[in-house]
């Protein structure tokens, strides 16, 4: 075999090791299983969307600090992650949490993936508006690609140059609407929707590997749950509770349930039984949903300009998968 074929077939491994392979093409013996993997990612992706409109609109109506609303939803979520575990697969999570060195490494998860993510893209939200955010969030596949070229050892593709490109046009639409001498979004949404780029990058990276060593349950339970103590210890979110109704209180269930445990849950699920690459495709739903949800019920208006850089960080996505 030449030394070249030799080369990309080791760098083709790498990724695989950091991203997962793909799923082979669809056969009567796995159609069942990839179908069923693209409705969870289609439900998921969904799921999350939609969350960003309901958060918008607890921050917005009921003032909702941002942080309360962030270590409420991993305190409560973290309980629905590991009961699901101890109920599915209870020999994983008991044996992790013996182990002291593998806690370590989910508690440093917890804090550069899972509380690093939610701050960002609540803050972002709570800036902008959820399906802002969420293309903001979209952008983090540039940080992904960037792992994975120098973790193989190569350049970029043709098709990858293209997808930066489109993507730095978006953003620089979403940033400016089209004129360079104004800024279309507050400073404070630029900032956070970068760092939702960055967060959402660490979010594909840092638990790949402990899912796939323990199960995406017991690791998203404790990950959930370490980062949820560590804030309540220094944000006591006890001295800072909201005024509520009972939709406000509704809506934070829905916050709990569907656009963390559900969205989280079955992404996870659908990555796995579909693949990596339909996934991230199939993900692409995510910013959809919540730019609908936010014209539909919060009554947000988009301008062409927003909506052309939208269409184009969408379509990185599909260039870098």
């Amino acid at each position: 075999m030449e030394p070249s074929k030799i080369t990309d077939g080791a760098k083709t491994a790498v990724e695989d090791e950091v991203l997962g392979s793909d799923d082979a093409e669809i056969t009567p013996d796995n159609k069942k299983k990839i179908y069923r993997g693209m409705l969870f990612v289609l439900i998921g992706g969904a799921s999350w969307g939609a969350f960003g409109t309901a958060a918008k609109y607890l921050l917005d109506t009921y003032h909702v600090d941002p942080m309360w609303l962030i270590d409420i939803r991993e305190l409560c979520a973290c309980w629905l992650f590991l009961g699901t575990a101890f109920a599915f697969d209870r020999k994983n999570l008991m044996t992790v949490i013996r182990q002291p060195k593998e806690l370590a490494k989910i508690f440093v998860v917890s804090l550069f993936a899972i509380l690093f993510s939610q701050v960002a893209y609540i803050y972002a939200v709570n800036a902008t508006n959820s399906g802002t955010a969420t293309i903001m969030q979209s952008l983090g596949m540039l940080g992904v690609l960037a792992f994975v070229c120098v973790v193989g050892r190569r350049w970029p593709r043709r098709r990858e140059i293209l997808g930066i490109v489109l993507a730095l046009i978006g953003t620089y639409l979403l940033v400016t609407g089209g004129n360079p001498g104004k800024l279309n979004l507050p400073t404070a949404g630029i900032f956070w929707g970068v760092m939702c780029a960055f967060a959402q990058a660490a979010l594909s990276i840092l638990p790949k590997p402990l899912m796939e060593k323990w199960g995406s349950f017991t690791v998203n339970g404790l990950a959930f749950l370490f980062s949820g103590m560590l804030i309540a210890v220094f944000y006591q979110p006890w001295n800072h509770m909201p005024q509520l109704d009972a939709f406000g209180v509704l809506l934070v269930v829905i916050g709990v349930f569907v656009g963390t445990f559900l969205a989280y849950g079955l992404y996870l699920q659908g990555v796995k039984d579909a693949g990596s690459l339909r996934a991230v495709l199939l993900g692409t739903v995510e910013p959809l949903m919540a730019t609908i949800t936010t014209v539909l019920v919060l009554g947000t208006t988009f301008s062409i300009a927003d909506l052309i850089g939208f269409a184009l960080i969408l379509a990185m996505v599909v260039l870098t998968a």
